[in-house]
């Protein structure tokens, strides 16, 4: 396991998304430039969707705007429509994400349509992206087990990552939105949709609600997969899964895959400020074990 891994930073989207305090552009925007500090350069930096809907996401196009000059990296924007995807592009987007649910009921309760629905609704956005040179990822969410529906068929799985690769989505990145999944689980998912959608063009996505993030990324990692998705400080959560405590921590995974003599090209002293200014920010402290423990172990050293 000694090549590459690629980490997809989504703290700025997917985990600011689902706090409940609301952060401002400028605070987004140096939360960014932190990370690519740090040496992330592959960032979710926002969502074109409704304000009503989800307000911590407004002002996306001001956010983007306010990072693109950084040529080396890569910025990434979630769009569920039409209307998303023009204002996506006239912030000047390269790159953007579209979702669907492998469970109908969390696709009802999460945007109101069927998983069919779903696809429907953003076929015409990937057209348009494909024909204006925009790369497309796709999400699939509730992989491993729904809120709603309990066990998801690793077929569900397979179905729709096929459609978003068919539809010409470059890479796939597989859910664990409740983050209830178990290391078996993981690896005979990632392997069945590998049959599918080629290893090399899947990403793993596991949220740590359980505490089992890191086992089920290892399990994945030995199947192959090589592109992890992230948030600093464990940011996020999901309003379906009480107790949830969001997205593996960026802090963890670098650790793991260092520890692996993985090189991640993370600078790990500036990923912790940029992960405990943005705690500042939304009131609470990091829920990765990593951050939580260099902070008690620069604590000590201060007060010495």
């Amino acid at each position: 396991m000694s090549d590459s891994v690629r980490i997809v930073e989504v703290g700025p989207r997917d985990g600011l998304q689902n706090e409940k305090t609301p952060v401002g552009v400028e605070h987004r925007i140096a939360f960014i430039e932190a990370l690519i500090g740090a040496g992330l350069h592959t960032i979710e930096v926002g969502a074109f969707v409704s304000p009503k809907a989800i307000p911590q996401m407004v002002n996306s196009d001001a956010v983007l705007r306010g990072v693109d000059h950084h040529p080396d990296s890569e910025f990434h924007v979630l769009v569920p429509n039409e209307k998303g995807y023009e204002a996506a592009r006239a912030a000047g987007a390269k790159v953007i994400a579209v979702f669907a649910s492998a469970s109908e009921g969390f696709s009802r309760a999460n945007i109101n349509c069927t998983v069919a629905e779903s696809i429907e609704r953003f076929r015409p956005v990937v057209a348009r992206a494909k024909a204006d040179g925009i790369r497309v990822r796709g999400y699939v969410s509730c992989v491993l087990g729904c809120p709603f529906d309990g066990e998801v068929k690793p077929q569900a799985v397979v179905d729709v990552a096929r459609t978003l690769s068919e539809l010409g989505c470059y890479e796939v990145s597989l859910g664990d939105t409740i983050g209830v999944g178990t290391p078996l689980k993981a690896k005979h998912l990632l392997r069945a949709v590998a049959g599918s959608v080629p290893m090399a063009n899947l990403a793993m996505h596991f949220h740590d609600t359980y505490g089992q993030a890191l086992a089920n990324l290892y399990a994945g990692m030995e199947e192959g997969c090589r592109v992890i998705d992230s948030a600093a400080g464990g940011l996020g959560g999901c309003p379906y899964a009480p107790g949830a405590t969001g997205n593996v921590a960026t802090e963890d995974v670098v650790y793991l895959l260092e520890g692996m003599g993985i090189a991640t090209g993370v600078d790990m002293p500036k990923l912790l400020a940029a992960t405990n200014a943005i705690s500042r920010l939304i009131g609470r402290p990091p829920v990765s074990r990593v951050a939580s423990a260099l902070n008690a172990k620069g604590r000590m050293a201060s007060s010495e």
